[in-house]
């Protein structure tokens, strides 16, 4: 299956490295290398993450990674990814609906 970075992924990550790279870097930049690689592990096994907390759709999923959501949506041969969700910032009735 294919991955796609939507938009408002790609810009909530870029916040948090901006962040992070403020005080460090390297950390910024190990942080963005893992998240990559466990996002690239989707595509083996799609279902392999929860069900959503935030949408009532078993194709939606949430990957927990150190801290933060990324919620993707299985899609006939491709997977998008939507967004970055710190777990301190939101609650799940926060979320908009995709």
């Amino acid at each position: 299956m294919n991955i796609r970075f939507e938009e408002s992924f790609i810009n909530s990550l870029a916040l948090k490295l901006e962040y992070i790279a403020k005080d460090n870097p390297r950390a910024a930049r190990k942080f963005k290398n893992e998240l990559f690689a466990s996002c690239k592990d989707i595509s083996d096994m799609p279902y392999k993450y929860r069900k959503s907390i935030y949408h009532d759709d078993e194709k939606i999923r949430d990957l927990v990674f150190k801290g933060y959501t990324v919620v993707y949506m299985i899609e006939d041969e491709t997977i998008s990814i939507f967004t970055l969700i710190h777990h301190e910032k939101y609650s799940y009735t926060q979320v908009e609906k995709i």
